[in-house]
């Protein structure tokens, strides 16, 4: 967050509660919370049909698929042999959890660790979203694994043993984050066990969110908060003085008519940037997106997420200088609710450009 020098404001009542209101709902859970579902359950609620316009531009209708390739793989028809070799029973799903259960038990110490990190740390608070979103990812692939056939495969034991050694290396290091993705990996390798790895690749997109769950070891998000937060001092400091504000930056920190301004991790942009990447990743394997379009969504949402942390410190800093430091520190902690769903409209934004460019933004429907 924006922190500056102590000043002797007596802080009242209501900001009390308002910091225990933040203890337990994260800027960034509230805004996927809230603003989750708007953003991602319009693009998949109905059934979408991809259509082709005059020019030959590829536009999107309530009723295109969500896929094309997902489609087509939904809607191809099964033979009676294929129906007779597809075994998702009732009993093969209760192996599946019972198997994914014994390897959440077997490492319940690292998901114990996982809980509690998740619990303190507000830059781990993504981790809440991942089986939401995991959930999703298979959900809107239901069909295409109910065509499917499981089968048993050594891959699962090999995938647990790989993964109780690297998390038997990071353990003993210390390193966490070997210690948590082994565990993962443990995890993975049971249920690969029972259905095999062709199951896992129908959706691979949820076990790249699922990967997700592993926190960042604070050594690696130390380097990168560091110099996202000299340039976002640094940007904003440069805006602030071309409209003539009296501003000075020394590192991370501003100075504003003598007030000091210290631009500190919460609002660096890297407590934005993994739920961001975590919905877009969802946008983009919910839509029928071409490759590139993806990249490029995914490519640019760290930047998205600077440039609003940008856009949410020029004002704070104006507060801090102008008015007292209870009002600037209010100022702040409400103004980073409202930001993720800014950082994904200009995402969006870029989509609405590339479109206007006539560049193809989503697949074509070959059936």
């Amino acid at each position: 967050m924006a922190s500056a020098a102590p000043r002797q404001d007596s802080r009242s009542t209501s900001d009390k509660h308002f910091a225990l209101l933040r203890c337990f709902f994260p800027a960034d859970v509230f805004n996927i919370v809230i603003f989750g579902p708007v953003i991602v359950l319009p693009a998949a609620s109905q059934k979408r049909r991809i259509l082709k316009a005059p020019k030959g531009i590829v536009t999107l209708s309530l009723d295109a698929p969500i896929s094309t390739t997902l489609d087509a793989q939904q809607h191809q028809p099964r033979s009676a042999g294929s129906r007779s070799s597809s075994v998702w029973t009732g009993p093969r799903f209760g192996w599946v959890a019972l198997f994914a259960a014994a390897g959440v038990l077997a490492t319940r110490g690292v998901w114990e660790d996982i809980y509690r990190i998740a619990m303190r740390d507000e830059e781990a608070s993504h981790i809440w979203l991942v089986p939401v979103l995991v959930g999703w990812l298979i959900w809107i692939r239901r069909s295409a694994l109910a065509a499917s056939s499981p089968r048993s495969s050594l891959v699962g034991p090999l995938l647990v043993a790989i993964g109780w050694a690297i998390s038997h290396w990071g353990f003993h290091g210390p390193r966490q984050a070997p210690w948590h993705f082994g565990a993962l990996l443990v995890v993975i390798g049971c249920v690969a066990t029972l259905v095999g790895p062709g199951v896992l690749l129908k959706i691979w997109p949820a076990l790249v969110v699922l990967a997700m769950i592993v926190p960042v070891p604070g050594m690696v998000r130390q380097r990168i908060s560091i110099p996202l937060e000299q340039a976002t001092a640094f940007i904003t400091t440069g805006i602030l003085k071309l409209f003539g504000a009296p501003v000075e930056r020394f590192g991370n920190m501003i100075t504003i008519r003598g007030y000091p301004v210290r631009v500190a991790e919460e609002c660096n942009g890297l407590r934005m940037i993994f739920p961001l990447l975590l919905i877009v990743w969802v946008f983009c394997f919910t839509l029928p997106l071409r490759g590139g379009v993806r990249a490029i969504l995914l490519i640019t949402s760290p930047l998205s997420a600077i440039a609003c942390n940008v856009i949410r410190l020029l004002p704070t800093v104006l507060v801090f200088g102008y008015a007292s430091e209870s009002a600037g520190r209010k100022f702040h902690d409400y103004s980073g609710w409202p930001m993720l769903p800014i950082a994904f409209l200009l995402l969006m934004l870029i989509v609405w450009m590339l479109r206007k460019m006539r560049f193809k933004v989503l697949l074509e429907n070959k059936t």
